[in-house]
């Protein structure tokens, strides 16, 4: 399950933090801050989702 989860979690955390950096950049805020802090984000929610998926591809 070890390397499901990794696989899956490069792909859902580029995924998260990408959606969070398109989100910030359309609410017009351009400073490095806010683009940075919305990557993060997106990195950490992927933690779990990517666990959770991996989980439930075990199971089927």
């Amino acid at each position: 399950m070890t390397r499901l989860f990794m696989l899956l979690l490069s792909i859902i955390m580029t995924s998260l933090a990408g959606i969070g950096i398109v989100g910030v950049l359309t609410m017009g805020l351009y400073d490095w801050r806010s683009i940075l802090l919305a990557a993060a984000l997106g990195a950490v929610i992927a933690l779990p989702v990517a666990w959770l998926v991996a989980r439930r591809l075990q199971e089927a």
